[in-house]
């Protein structure tokens, strides 16, 4: 039987992409390994996203490739973004990739596998348009599982190549999405995090009406779910209903993830962004007056085509003002096939790294005085992995895994992974936090 390995890179989103092809994986002709060097094929599902991204993908690409010189290697599959969009171009340059995997062909990766043991190096870009995730009934469940309620996305801002890999905004039916949330956490999960391109838009060409509230209250229902988490929620359509529900669901987090890009409206109009400065503070403010305790994480692109020095000082501005709790920021990647690729006024490297240098610097600044407020309270953590005798890894509400900080507890006694404890916080990191069981 020949075994397969996956190599993951990218967000998250495609964490579930490789989950939904293991688990359609034929396990008569294929068995799953997590060593690639034992490993008869490897499929290196690919993120596009940004130049740093697509050069990780290709350095990824050919590492593997080499296994083929000197290890078990026979086959190699590209799937996702990277492989959607420069599918040709990959076959042609890398001789040594087998098939290619495109983002609305997952559910087939048996074909191109099988394809390239008949010495067929097929091309599968099914329409991802009519894509739809089916239910992953995923044999390694873990406490924090991501589950994905949508796929594509409508906004069209002019950096972004995402429509043109991933499709238009494709919601999952609210029963599907149920039912997978009771497999998952009858398999032992206690924290789902709700994901698509775009949350805010959820179930608008399913329903044709923002459905987000509604999906959220029926997970809500779940017995054994206790933290429900939602990343990318876009300041448009986040309705004063979904705010209603952050405020009183005890098992919606209240934590949100708002992709801004920028404050300025002279760099928001040139990113075709549907909010302005004035609707995003009234939403910030309005989330801070019904929410007190909100943790909100944002991301911002800095050296955008036309961005001005007096654009870039108000998004310094917005920062000391409004003191987020998370941030994260990248400077500008001129993507091909885009509006902005072809704006003038493109700005240096040098000046791009320059500004993100200093926003990221004047974060860590606020991220450190935020941190150190939380000394002396009390969060409720849950647990995932003992790092040394009597100091465990966990996370509060007020972080996402992968993205944001830990807590590092201290207990005199055995704690069990998975499960939930009182913390009282006792000392600030940069980032993290430190605090001992109650």
């Amino acid at each position: 039987m020949n075994k397969v390995h996956f190599i993951t890179l990218g967000c998250s989103k495609n964490d579930i992409d490789t989950t939904t092809m293991k688990s359609n994986l034929n396990n008569n002709s294929y068995e799953i390994t997590s060593n690639p060097n034992d490993a008869n094929v490897i499929v290196v599902n690919t993120c596009g996203f940004i130049e740093a991204a697509k050069e990780e993908s290709i350095n990824t690409i050919l590492e593997a490739a080499k296994l083929k010189e000197n290890g078990n290697l026979k086959k190699l599959v590209l799937a996702g973004c990277l492989a959607q969009r420069y599918s040709n171009e990959l076959m042609d340059e890398i001789p040594e990739v087998d098939g290619i995997i495109g983002t609305g062909s997952f559910k087939d990766i048996n074909d191109v596998i099988d394809s390239a043991f008949d010495g067929d190096r097929k091309i599968l870009l099914e329409d991802f348009n009519e894509y739809t995730q089916e239910i992953n009934y995923k044999d390694d469940v873990q406490v924090s599982e991501y589950v994905r309620i949508a796929e594509g996305c409508n906004n069209n801002c002019s950096y972004c190549i995402i429509p043109k890999l991933r499709g238009r905004n494709n919601s999952r039916p609210i029963e599907e999405i149920v039912k997978e949330v009771e497999y998952l956490t009858a398999n032992g999960t206690r924290e789902i995090i709700l994901i698509a391109q775009n949350s805010t838009d959820y179930g608008i060409d399913l329903y044709k009406d923002y459905k987000l509230k509604e999906l959220v209250a029926e997970l809500s229902k779940i017995e054994l779910l206790k933290w429900i988490r939602i990343l990318y929620l876009y300041p448009d359509n986040f309705t004063d209903e979904l705010i209603e529900e952050f405020k009183t669901n005890p098992k919606l987090l209240k934590y949100v993830d708002i992709p801004l890009q920028h404050i300025s409206d002279n760099v928001l109009k040139k990113m075709y962004r549907k909010t302005s400065k004035a609707q995003i503070e009234t939403l910030i403010k309005q989330l801070r007056n019904n929410i007190p305790d909100i943790a909100i994480r944002t991301t911002f692109i800095v050296g955008f085509p036309g961005e001005t020095e007096e654009d870039f000082e108000e998004l310094v501005e917005f920062l000391d003002e409004y003191k987020l709790d998370r941030v994260g920021a990248f400077a500008y990647s001129r993507e091909e096939d885009t509006p902005a690729y072809f704006m003038d006024n493109q700005i240096d490297e040098e000046v791009k790294n320059e500004r993100l240098e200093r926003i990221m610097g004047i974060q860590q600044d606020i991220s450190a005085e935020i941190m150190l407020g939380k000394i002396g309270s009390e969060l409720e953590v849950l647990i995932e992995e003992e790092i040394e005798d009597g100091i465990y890894s966990g996370r509060s509400y007020l972080d996402a895994p992968e993205i944001d900080g830990n807590i590092y507890v201290s207990s005199d006694k055995e704690l069990e992974i998975g499960a939930f404890y009182k913390v009282r916080i006792s000392n600030s990191l940069e980032f993290d936090l430190e605090g001992e069981v109650i």
